[in-house]
């Protein structure tokens, strides 16, 4: 190994990589499994010889994002068969070092992201000693539409490989597998909320940072056979079989997925939908119900959302400010909230404002803040947070939307496709709070506050210009939500 061209040996073969200007090792596009059409992944093909490793690799196919949030949230396609790959960077490549391990599951709505987009770098991990793999996982409905003859979750099952060659080989890069947090934003978040309750993903990671997403966004089956019949109505298949949409060319399936999609948004009817017609999302988990884990799971948690996350969705649309007061009311109802007596709470807090300025601070409590609440409230000992940071895009409308704690979680504020979102001159001051909690927890389990005691003080870390912790933020919002799946 020169200082310009680190080598590390896994267990299929030996890989090259190359140095950051950070000065940390960067390992990209190791293939940890096999990715079978609507089928669990399979082992990943030894080599001989020494792989390079200086590029990203494939990313699993995706159709893009429609506008206007093609404009707005990094997203990369690189075409190419072995996609299920996986990146590392390292402050001390070689066995020994024994690192505390920080792995990334991207968002994306489990149809869109990866883990090679620039904007999930994790040189500053390896720079404060955290070993930090970001991978990609099969996507729509590949990952996750319910099949006869198939597995259901099989994104989630590429994640548990991805986990399973961390534990194997991530001693190889520096790092400890026996200290391996597991970290995710939107769907990511949701993928770990599931895997916590899942057996086959017990031991592989003992931490979890979960943002903007929890336990409680699935599909059952029911639900998720509704859409898997409207699929394979608009391709054309005669039966909704993994046989059958295993011969639908990605070119041809791609585009259909995307339209359905705004099908469910044109047409938001549960009838046809079942839960996808309140989240909006036709390809989540399948589970027959809520498994929410408890204190016997073994894991530490660090979980939480964003302050406006829903703005993100109102904002660039032009929603915000012409979304009618019917439209709230029945979304609140459609919740399980009793508008009459929830919806003068949320305007206590917020006076003179619009329904639709309502409807975001609603609709984040319900798919994103009482979810994480819900979790902690779970598993005794978990930290909570918020990003309260409000984004100058939009004319400060954006605010701290969905997404908007990434650039700072990775400490990468200067990432150009960031700036669409967070703008051109971000606080360092946050990043340095943000990224330095989250290397901290995964260094030693504490982030730098209170726990979560729903007895008590319900301590919650606000991350913003000054961040520093506070007890049940918007507790009256909070209550209204008991007795509320």
């Amino acid at each position: 190994m020169t200082q310009s061209e680190p080598v590390c040996t896994t267990r299929q073969g030996a890989v090259r990589g190359r140095l950051t200007p950070s000065g940390a090792a960067a390992f990209l596009g190791i293939e940890y499994a096999r990715a079978h059409r609507f089928a669990p992944p399979g082992p990943p093909e030894p080599w001989t010889g020494v792989r390079d490793a200086t590029a990203y690799g494939p990313t699993a196919p995706k159709a893009p994002y429609a506008p206007p949030f093609d404009a707005l949230i990094p997203e990369d396609s690189i075409p190419g068969d072995g996609f299920l790959n996986l990146n590392v960077w390292t402050p001390s490549p070689g066995p020994g070092a024994r690192l505390p391990v920080l792995v990334w599951l991207h968002g994306g709505s489990f149809a869109n992201g990866s883990g090679s987009a620039p904007a999930y770098d994790g040189s500053a991990f390896a720079r404060d000693g955290v070993v930090c793999v970001t991978l990609n996982y099969r996507l729509g409905a590949e990952g996750f539409l319910h099949l006869d003859g198939a597995p259901d979750n099989r994104g989630l099952l590429d994640q548990i490989a991805a986990l399973e060659w961390v534990r194997d080989n991530i001693a190889a890069f520096g790092g400890d597998p026996d200290r391996v947090t597991v970290c995710g934003e939107s769907a990511g978040a949701m993928s770990i909320g599931v895997l916590l309750s899942t057996e086959r993903a017990g031991g592989l990671f003992g931490r979890a940072i979960l943002q903007s997403g929890a336990a409680h966004h699935f599909l059952r089956p029911a639900s998720a056979r509704l859409i898997t019949a409207r699929l394979a109505e608009k391709l054309g298949l005669a039966e909704p079989t993994s046989e059958a949409f295993a011969g639908v060319p990605m070119e041809k399936l791609l585009p259909a997925q995307a339209e359905l999609r705004a099908e469910i948004g044109a047409r938001p009817d549960p009838a046809r939908w079942g839960e996808a017609a309140l989240n909006m999302m036709q390809f989540e988990p399948v589970a027959p119900g809520l498994a929410l884990p408890g204190p016997e799971c073994g894991v530490q948690l660090l979980v939480g959302s964003n302050r406006e996350e829903y703005r993100l969705f109102l904002v660039p649309t032009e929603r915000l400010e012409v979304l009618p007061e019917r439209k709230l009311r029945a979304t609140a109802q459609a919740y399980g909230l009793d508008p009459d007596v929830a919806l003068p709470v949320y305007r206590d807090s917020r006076p003179g404002a619009v329904p639709g300025e309502i409807f975001d601070a609603v609709a984040t409590d319900w798919f994103y803040r009482i979810p994480a609440i819900r979790l902690a409230e779970a598993v005794p000992g978990s930290y909570m947070y918020e990003f309260a940071w409000r984004s100058p895009r939009f004319d400060g409308r954006l605010g701290a939307c969905h997404a908007c704690e990434l650039a700072f979680v990775f400490d990468n504020l200067s990432e150009p496709s960031y700036a669409p979102v967070i703008g051109e001159r971000p606080p360092q001051g946050v990043a340095d709070a943000m990224h330095g909690a989250w290397a901290a927890f995964a260094t030693t389990g504490d982030p730098g506050w209170e726990a979560y005691d729903p007895a008590g003080a319900r301590t919650t870390m606000i991350f913003d210009e000054e961040s520093g912790a506070a007890p049940d933020p918007r507790g009256r919002e909070r209550e209204l939500w008991d007795g509320v799946r």
